[in-house]
């Protein structure tokens, strides 16, 4: 009998250690735990958007229905529709914090270290998005000098990289530009069609507080010789409560369109005056600063004065309407045109001058290159002269 030796089979090999498979459940965790602040961020501003975003566009909604059924003006439920153009302006409203070189405001108190040295001051002003590129309006003085400019949106993004696009001196006007999507932009309104009495709400960040609404009617309109700072001034004046920090915010209509930038009151705080730049020469200068980086304008050459009633009865003119020539810009289109100081312009291509500021306005609208007739008084008499509009320099120097 023939005796086999039975043995065990030798046991498997191990299997391969799953130390990578560990390591990269690992790994993924720690990518997914780092990058759990930033998702969570970014899905509360996008649940913030999205329901800013809803109530702008149901609150457009119900307002062009309301104008509809019944027009905004005989609406007896005025504070649904003040609830309604809230709402549609919220989530175009921008906070600015600004950091400023010290001593660049003649306002300002200037604060100094221990070491002696000036510090850097703190300023804020407020702004809207005025198209989905990301552009924003808000006023010259609010970010004149600025050293370091960031956005706050109304979803809560906070934009350290901001771009001063192109700034307008004679208007106080700025535009600045931030780079991010999901933005929503404002509707522009015709300032034109504002009359006095029409109600209005004015939306910004005075004193710090993010998108105040307030609300008033239009006081006034074309007012002038309002600021310094503002040398094309065609203001509206509303009764809005406006404060510091609400400058370069918007002025709303009834349907939620901006109207006007809020931009100066009278004193330190509100008193129940309160002006704004109007839609129309805001728009203009807007468009100007996203194309050429800064806003040309007509220009005739000449230093304007204006008319008391005595100089008009020493001219010989029946009353004080018109700009008195007190000097004219050497080689300027002026000059060119045979002006001579002592004329009184009262006619700009075929449109009655009011006074100095009503020319300069329309000297500004006219097309460069342009040929005008102008009507004056010269001797006792009118003459009628043409004059080829030329391009505003930077810089003009006039007598002194």
């Amino acid at each position: 009998m023939t005796e086999y030796d039975y043995t065990r089979p030798p046991p498997p090999p191990p299997p391969p250690p799953r130390r990578p498979l560990a390591l990269f459940f690992l790994l993924a965790m720690l990518v997914v735990v780092a990058a759990l602040p930033y998702l969570v961020e970014h899905v509360q501003y996008a649940a913030a958007r999205g329901k800013l975003r809803a109530r702008a566009d149901i609150a457009a909604e119900e307002l062009t229905k309301l104008k509809d059924t019944a027009g905004l003006v005989s609406l007896s439920d005025t504070s649904r529709v003040f609830n309604l153009v809230a709402q549609k302006v919220e989530p175009s409203v921008v906070h600015i914090d600004v950091e400023q070189l010290p001593g660049t405001r003649p306002d300002e108190i200037i604060f100094r270290g221990r070491d002696g040295r000036q510090q850097v001051m703190q300023g804020q002003g407020s702004g809207f998005i005025a198209d989905d590129d990301g552009h924003i309006v808000t006023n010259r003085h609010v970010v004149e000098n600025a050293t370091a400019v960031r956005v706050k949106l109304a979803d809560g993004r906070t934009i350290d990289d901001v771009t001063l696009v192109g700034d307008d001196e004679l208007t106080d006007l700025a535009v600045l530009k931030i780079n991010e999507a999901n933005l929503t932009s404002v509707t522009w309104g015709d300032s034109d069609d504002l009359d006095v009495g029409d109600w209005v709400l004015a939306v910004g960040n005075p004193y710090g507080l993010d998108r105040t609404v307030t609300c008033g009617i239009v006081s006034a309109t074309q007012r002038r010789k309002i600021a310094q700072m503002n040398s094309y001034q065609d203001f509206l004046q509303t009764d809005a409560a406006v404060n510091p920090g609400n400058s370069g915010g918007p002025l709303v209509n009834m349907l939620g369109q901006v109207v006007g930038v809020t931009t100066a009151i009278v004193g330190r705080s509100y008193q129940g005056i309160s002006f704004a730049i109007p839609s129309e020469v805001a728009r203009r200068s807007f468009d100007q600063i996203i194309k050429n980086g800064h806003v040309e304008r007509g220009w005739l050459g000449v230093g304007f004065q204006e008319l008391t009633p005595k100089l008009a009865q020493g001219l010989g003119l029946k009353n004080e309407e018109g700009a008195l020539v007190a000097q004219v810009v050497p080689g300027s289109p002026a000059q060119t045109a045979g002006l001579e100081e002592g004329d009184v312009i009262l006619e700009w291509n075929g449109r009655a001058v009011v006074d100095p500021t009503d020319l300069a306005l329309a000297v500004a609208a006219t097309e460069i290159g342009s040929t005008v007739k102008i009507v004056i008084w010269r001797h006792g008499a009118e003459q009628t002269i043409e004059a080829k509009v030329g391009r505003r320099p930077e810089r003009i120097q006039l007598r002194r």
